[in-house]
């Protein structure tokens, strides 16, 4: 885990939608921290540095609470104004080292299909059971080659790392097709022979 993913947290007695603004406008985050039957904390989180790390999914955190003990801690939801987009809360869940973990990563295509085709996703992320500390950024399949009529499902995806497929192995994810304009660009080339040959 990397530096850049430590924090430093305050704990919080109040609650309640003004005392939550005031910590907003003081430049913190309101969030809770749950997990593995413990009582639930309320603390506070630096909102700059947080916002740096929430930008990015499955984010793991090394929680420090009052300068005291360390916790690892995974971000499970965060909440915005739908209006301005800034962070209103955030729920953290505690893992341990060992731990496996059901979480949805980003799914990416490598290579290039057939000339003349196109890629269609039917889906852009993927569920998968990985070690919690060792989450990856995304999973990808290869549409290298790839012909018109193709498809790809869930059961193609290279997984590494101990990593397990969560999602039904017949999950569709993409489909190659053929460029409609390759399609005509085809068929005017035809007509253009047709009226050469007729010509001559």
């Amino acid at each position: 885990m990397s530096d850049e993913n430590k924090l430093s947290a305050e704990s919080r007695t109040e609650f309640g939608k003004g005392f939550a603004r005031r910590l907003r406008a003081a430049g913190k985050i309101p969030a809770v921290v749950y997990g593995h039957g413990s009582d639930v904390q309320h603390v506070a989180l630096p909102a700059h540095e947080t916002g740096l790390i929430v930008r990015y999914a499955n984010a793991i955190i090394r929680l420090e609470i009052d300068n005291g003990a360390q916790q690892v801690v995974f971000v499970k939801d965060v909440q915005r104004d739908p209006v301005r987009s800034i962070i209103e809360h955030i729920d953290l869940v505690t893992i341990k080292t060992g731990e496996k973990m059901e979480v949805e990563v980003p799914l990416l295509t490598e290579g290039e299909s057939f000339s003349g085709t196109y890629v269609t996703h039917s889906t852009t992320t993927v569920r998968v059971l990985v070690d919690a500390l060792h989450i990856p950024e995304h999973v990808t399949v290869s549409v290298e080659g790839l012909e018109d009529g193709a498809q790809l499902y869930a059961k193609d995806v290279v997984l590494s790392g101990g990593a397990e497929l969560a999602d039904d192995p017949e999950l569709h994810l993409l489909s190659v097709t053929a460029n409609a304009t390759s399609d005509e660009d085809d068929e005017d080339g035809a007509e253009a022979a047709s009226s050469a040959e007729a010509a001559e």
